[in-house]
C-alpha cells in the first residue's frame, strides 16, 4: 500500500465502497488522528499544506484481522441464507 494524503483517502473510500461511504474532511481527519495515536498509521510526509500517511506493520496486521473477521461474517450469512431456503 502506498502512502496517501487526506483528499486521496476520501476519494479512495468513496471509490472502494462504490459510493456507499462518503467521508467528509472532519470525520476523516478525526479517524486519521485516532489511527495515528493507535499506531496503525504514521505520518510519511508533511509539506505544510498536506500530510501524507502510510500504514504501519501494526496497522497492516489489524487490517488483515478485520478482513478475516468480515470474511467470516460473509460465510455465516451464507449459512443463514441456506436455512431460509428450507423454510
Amino acid at each position: 500500500m502506498r502512502p496517501n494524503h487526506g483528499y486521496q483517502l476520501m476519494q479512495a473510500i468513496t471509490d472502494v465502497s462504490n459510493g456507499r461511504v462518503q467521508m467528509g474532511p472532519g470525520t476523516l481527519y478525526g479517524v486519521l488522528s485516532r489511527m495515528q495515536k493507535d499506531g496503525l498509521i504514521s505520518l510519511a510526509d508533511d509539506d505544510g499544506r498536506r500530510k501524507t500517511y502510510e500504514i504501519t506493520q501494526d496497522g497492516e496486521q489489524a487490517l488483515r484481522i478485520e478482513y478475516r473477521r468480515l470474511q467470516a461474517l460473509i460465510e455465516d450469512s451464507k449459512i443463514l441464507e441456506a436455512g431460509d431456503e428450507h423454510e
